[in-house]
């Protein structure tokens, strides 16, 4: 399985266009910028499928050369979407796919009806060209082309802003684990993951590498930097500070992503990556490739 880290930031990516916190005067003085999350995945290296397609995707995708398209003129290695969640930086991105011939998106029942109501994006896109809707049931595999094996594993129930007013049940933020029937090789991706749970522990047995939220380093990070704000914890996401010592026991390769603005693990040279580096953890980086 061949995987490529499109984005690596939290929504507004690094640095963010409205802020001042340290950590974005450092990205801007260093010239260092990160795209807001997303993945892509191929069992062959023929067909790609997108982990999220985050508002900076058209971007990604010129950037990716395993993604350009050809041989034919309309032709793309870009099959379809897998969402893990219905919020904003996991969804706008599907508004750059409009010049497509024809793409398929998986997600729960709970970010469909999501997408369908309060964030119309199926009635927009399916104006401009032909999209497959696919429910996806959590913890029920399902196969990809170029021999890749899907299963949704639940992880919050995290709303966005927009549906408030949705039920606050069902399926809201997935986990995707997704395994290559010929190598064997399997990857977890979790970017939005508010604990530790059973179900994403259970799928991280077997698996060679996860990719996981990395949104804060602390529970108070928004606090240190702006003076203000929600914790971690309030905000959905696990700080890293929380779930480093006991991802890396699992014996997975652990990398971060999602990571926000003002989380000092974006700097190349922030000291607290050499805590995570004696974890034997690393912090994902745009543009990244891994082979499982």
């Amino acid at each position: 399985m061949r995987v490529r880290l499109l984005g690596t930031a939290a929504g507004g990516g690094a640095p963010q266009w409205n802020c001042a916190c340290t950590a974005c005067r450092r990205a801007r003085a260093a010239g260092s910028v990160r795209t807001q999350d997303g993945v892509a995945v191929s069992g062959d290296g023929r067909s790609w499928f997108l982990l999220n397609a985050s508002p900076d995707l058209r971007a990604q995708l010129v950037a990716a050369p395993e993604l350009a398209p050809g041989p034919g003129p309309r032709e793309t290695p870009v099959r379809g979407v897998l969402l893990c969640t219905a919020e904003l930086d996991h969804t706008l991105g599907l508004l750059a796919l409009r010049e497509a011939e024809t793409i398929t998106v998986y997600a729960t029942a709970t970010v469909l009806d999501a997408l369908s109501g309060p964030f119309p994006v199926r009635d927009i896109l399916g104006a401009y060209t032909s999209v497959n809707w696919r429910p996806v049931a959590v913890e029920e595999p399902f196969e990809l082309a170029g021999g890749l094996t899907v299963t949704a594993v639940p992880v919050g129930a995290k709303r966005p802003r927009y549906a408030a007013a949705a039920p606050s049940t069902g399926d809201w933020v997935v986990a995707y684990r997704i395994g290559d029937r010929r190598t064997r090789g399997v990857l977890v991706y979790a970017p939005s993951l508010p604990a530790l749970g059973g179900p994403f522990l259970t799928a991280l047995a077997g698996a060679k590498a996860v990719i996981v939220d990395g949104t804060f380093l602390y529970d108070d990070e928004m606090a240190r930097a702006t003076g203000s704000g929600r914790t971690a914890t309030e905000l959905g996401h696990l700080p890293v500070s929380t779930s480093l010592r006991d991802l890396t026991k699992t014996g997975v390769r652990v990398l971060y992503t999602h990571l926000n603005n003002t989380n000092p693990l974006c700097a190349a040279s922030a000291p607290e990556r050499e805590t995570l580096a004696a974890y034997g953890a690393e912090v994902a980086e745009d543009g990244q490739s891994i082979t499982l």
